[in-house]
């Protein structure tokens, strides 16, 4: 077990970098989104052809897999707009509020129906978010773009998750990858067309943080975290990677001098321990209550 665990624990610090090289790359939201999938599929569809590993599935399979890719290429534009007009620690902490999605999305459209833990962490989950943000801002309705795409990027990453389940179930995970991020590529691709975005004349600098962004933080750490999620407890992974808000924060800190506060770090505390409740398999309270009962009928 102790390959996949240091494969989720280098795909954890991968992703980490991301809102940090973001910050340092000096190009839109948008732009930052399309480079980090066009140049994932310039590496992997050469992978994929040269090795075999790519033939194209069913119809079915194959639009849901284009759909993933438009929704995971939403979720990275709408999360790089709530970094570069906001912190990299905020918009981190925000996305990850992505399980809580699910959960409800879960509840909804799955079987599988979220338990206590799920409602209870949600809770605690949402008073962690009024915290990192300020009360001020729930008091007043001051929601600005940042906040809300900070969050709207947790709803589509939970929507990628729910639909990619399903489709992994009959997919590889090559050629799901293959067709999701060449799809995203695309899609980005038109979307900076008609919003005029420039996608020419950047730095050296920004060239090779946007070439980093493809090869560590979308090609690596997915295939490390995916191979870590095939070998390990879906529920350790998941947790595990809540750990990458904390690290990102801490990142920004060292490389972004951005500032952060005491209310801000007990805000993504709870928020954190809140989505750590919705993943903790024993229902909470039923193990305590349980021995108090035992405890009392001992004692007759």
């Amino acid at each position: 077990m102790n390959k996949p665990r240091i494969a989720l624990a280098i795909g954890i610090i991968c992703i980490s970098i991301f809102p940090v090289l973001v910050k340092l790359s000096l190009v839109s939201g948008v732009v930052s989104a399309f480079y980090r999938m066009a140049f994932s599929s310039l590496l992997i569809i050469p992978y994929v052809l040269l090795f075999k590993k790519f033939k194209f599935p069913s119809l079915k399979v194959t639009l849901l897999s284009v759909l993933c890719g438009v929704i995971f290429a939403t979720d990275v534009t709408v999360w790089n707009i709530s970094i570069i007009d906001s912190t990299a620690t905020q918009a981190s902490l925000l996305t990850n509020l992505s399980p809580v999605w699910v959960g409800i999305g879960a509840f909804f459209f799955l079987k599988d129906k979220p338990k206590r833990n799920f409602w209870i962490g949600t809770v605690v989950a949402i008073i962690g978010m009024i915290l990192l943000v300020g009360i001020h801002v729930f008091r007043n309705l001051d929601f600005d773009r940042a906040f809300a795409f900070g969050v709207l990027s947790g709803v589509l990453y939970a929507f990628y998750m729910l639909i990619s389940k399903n489709v992994l179930n009959q997919l590889d995970i090559w050629r799901f990858m293959t067709i999701s991020i060449t799809s995203a590529a695309i899609y980005l691709g038109i979307v900076s067309f008609f919003m005029n975005e420039p996608v020419i004349g950047f730095s050296n600098t920004s060239w090779l943080i946007l070439i980093a962004m493809a090869i560590i933080c979308q090609l690596l750490a997915w295939l490390l975290i995916s191979y870590a999620t095939q070998n390990m407890r879906a529920t350790r992974v998941s947790v595990s990677l809540l750990g990458q808000a904390i690290l990102a924060s801490i990142l920004a800190w060292l490389f972004l001098n951005e500032e952060i506060t005491l209310q801000m770090v007990l805000g993504g505390l709870v928020l954190l321990f809140g989505i750590w409740i919705t993943f903790y398999p024993t229902p909470i309270g039923l193990r305590v209550f349980h021995k108090k009962i035992v405890k009392v009928k001992s004692t007759k």
